[in-house]
């Protein structure tokens, strides 16, 4: 009998083993190269690509959320190929600086066309978490709509609203709220191929 309860535990123990699959390497630094297993391009942006690529730094990069969770600044990497674009207080049109940040992003995203792009709105933290987070969401709008003007696919990008939730800074002072209403720009990791 106790030879049967052995030999039922041995199975389910086994039935319930972890995979032993290997999963391709997602672990990828921002604006590095991706590279799968055997150092091949894999579950990168431009995958489906066969062949070089002149695609240079379009790895996924971490969402503030991301890097909020593993505690990081969420300020974005100098090497990152997209730059924030900032706003005025209060407001969600775009300045003539802001234009011509987007400019330049929408200039790596034509030359990057595999590439998809999540804008994350961020606010000050003046004003309530229901009014940050709807002013978040308009600069990201804001910031979409004009790259959409730019010849950029609104397919390839996507929006979405932290308000006041993941400052770059948080000194109560003019210089640090003009660094967190922003609109900032992450590569997302490349969909699998159909």
């Amino acid at each position: 009998m106790s030879c049967y309860l052995f030999a039922g535990a041995l199975f389910l123990a086994a039935g319930c083993a972890p995979s032993t699959t290997s999963r391709p390497d997602t672990s990828i630094t921002p604006g590095a190269p991706a590279t799968g297993a055997g150092g091949s391009k894999s579950g990168s942006v431009g995958e489906g690509q066969r062949g070089a690529t002149k695609e240079s730094n379009t790895g996924p990069t971490a969402s503030s959320l991301d890097q909020l969770r593993e505690g990081k600044s969420s300020a974005t990497a100098p090497t990152s190929p997209l730059k924030d674009v900032y706003f005025d207080y209060d407001r969600y049109d775009l300045r003539g600086d802001a234009r011509e940040t987007l400019r330049v992003n929408a200039d790596w995203l034509k030359s990057n066309p595999a590439a998809r792009v999540e804008i994350e709105g961020h606010c000050d933290d003046r004003g309530t978490n229901e009014y940050n987070l709807a002013l978040g969401a308009k600069r990201a709008q804001s910031a979409k709509d004009y790259l959409a003007t730019l010849g950029i696919s609104a397919e390839r990008l996507s929006t979405i609203s932290y308000g006041a939730e993941i400052p770059v800074c948080k000194d109560q002072s003019e210089g640090c709220w003009r660094q967190n209403r922003r609109a900032r720009f992450v590569v997302l990791p490349a969909r699998p191929a159909s």
